[in-house]
C-alpha cells in the first residue's frame, strides 16, 4: 500500500437536521446519517473519492468503533483496526433549516491505554511493503503521549517514508524536533511552531522561510480558510485563492485539503499542482453538508478552473531567498 493514514482520535460523527434548535424544547430530528469521522479517517475517505486507496490504521472500540469499522468496509476504504477497551466517542452535528446553520457537537476522545496506542505504533512499525506516505492526522486524545507523532517521524524516517503532519498543540512541536516530509498548519498552528502568540499577513512568509530553512519538513503548506492556502519550500513560496463557492459546512475541509496534497504527491504532480489540488479539495468539502466529504467531480472541476487561472491564482513571491 502506497499511502497509510494514523487516526487515534477517531469518532462516530452523526448528522442531522432540525426545523430550529431551541432550548428545554423536544426537537424533531430527520433520520440521521452517519460517517466514519477523524483525521485521518477522513484523508483515507477523501482519498477514495477520488479515486487512490489507502490503508487506515486507527483506534476504535465498542459498539462505535464497529460501527465505523462497517462504514469503511461498506466503502471499499482498507483498514486495520487496533481494538480499545473503551467505547469510540460520536459526535453529533446538527443543521438548523430555517437558518442553515451549523450546530456542531464535538465530544471528548476515548482514554486510551499505553498497550493500546503502542500497538498502534508497532503496526505501522511491521507494516509491509513499506509505504511513500505515511498521513497522521488529528488530535491526541487522553492517555497518549505528547510525543506520539513524534515517534511516528522516526519510524517514517527509519522506513524512508514521506510523512505528512496535520496537527497542534504540544503533538506538532514534539514532531518538528524530528522533522517531516510535509506539515499542513493553519495561522494558530504556524504561530505555536515558532513560538509566538500571534503571526499577522505580513510576517507569515518570513516565519514559513524559517521553519523550512531549519529543517523542520521540506515542504510547509499554510491553510488559509477562505483565502486559499500559502506553500513554502526551501526555493520558493506560493499562494493558491480558491473561487467562491456556495457553503454547506467546513467539517473535513482541512483533511481533504490533505487528501488532495496526498493524492497529487502520489500521482507525481508538481508542487504547484499539489497546491491547487489540496486546495481545491477542501474548497469542495465546504460544497457538502454535515460530515460528508469532498466529490470527485467538484474537487477535479475546481482544479481545473484554477489551472486555467493560473496567472492570477498562484503568486511567486520575487523577494524568496534575497533576505
Amino acid at each position: 500500500m502506497n499511502i497509510v493514514t494514523v487516526t487515534v482520535n477517531p469518532a462516530l460523527d452523526k448528522n442531522t437536521v432540525v426545523d430550529k434548535v431551541l432550548p428545554t424544547k423536544k426537537l424533531r430530528c430527520e433520520k440521521p446519517s452517519y460517517e466514519a469521522g477523524g483525521g485521518g479517517l477522513n484523508v483515507s475517505r477523501a482519498l477514495k473519492e477520488m479515486g487512490q486507496d489507502s490503508l487506515a490504521i486507527f483506534l476504535g472500540g465498542g459498539p462505535t468503533g464497529n460501527h465505523i469499522e462497517q462504514l469503511l468496509k461498506a466503502d471499499d476504504i482498507k483498514h486495520k483496526m487496533i481494538n480499545t477497551e473503551r467505547w469510540t466517542r460520536e459526535n453529533l452535528m446538527v443543521m438548523e433549516s430555517t437558518t442553515n446553520q451549523e450546530y456542531r457537537f464535538v465530544m471528548p476522545g476515548l482514554q486510551v491505554s499505553k498497550k493500546e496506542w503502542e500497538a498502534c505504533l508497532n503496526e505501522l512499525k511491521m507494516f509491509e511493503p513499506t509505504p511513500e506516505f505515511i498521513v497522521a492526522s488529528g488530535s491526541l486524545p487522553e492517555g497518549i503521549s505528547d510525543d506520539f507523532y513524534a515517534r511516528i517521524a522516526k519510524i517514517a524516517e527509519d522506513k524512508k517514508s514521506k510523512l505528512i503532519i496535520d496537527t497542534s498543540g504540544p503533538a506538532l512541536l514534539k514532531v518538528a524536533d524530528i522533522g517531516a516530509f510535509l506539515i499542513k498548519p493553519n495561522l494558530r498552528e504556524l504561530s505555536e511552531l515558532v513560538g509566538k502568540k500571534t503571526i499577522s499577513a505580513t510576517d507569515q512568509e518570513h516565519y514559513a522561510r524559517e521553519i523550512v530553512n531549519s529543517g523542520t519538513c521540506d515542504i510547509l503548506v499554510v491553510s488559509l480558510g477562505a483565502r486559499g492556502a500559502m506553500m513554502a519550500t526551501k526555493d520558493e513560496i506560493h499562494y493558491v485563492v480558491p473561487p467562491t463557492v456556495k457553503q454547506h459546512s467546513t467539517v473535513g475541509a482541512g483533511d481533504s485539503m490533505v487528501a488532495g496534497l496526498v493524492y497529487a504527491l502520489s500521482s507525481g504532480m508538481t508542487y504547484e499542482d499539489m497546491l491547487t489540488l489540496g486546495v481545491a479539495a477542501g474548497t469542495a468539502a465546504t460544497m457538502t453538508s454535515g460530515a460528508e466529504l469532498c466529490h470527485k467531480e467538484d474537487v477535479f472541476e475546481i482544479f481545473e478552473w484554477m489551472k486555467s487561472k493560473t496567472h492570477s491564482t498562484f503568486i511567486k513571491d520575487p523577494h524568496f531567498g534575497k533576505e
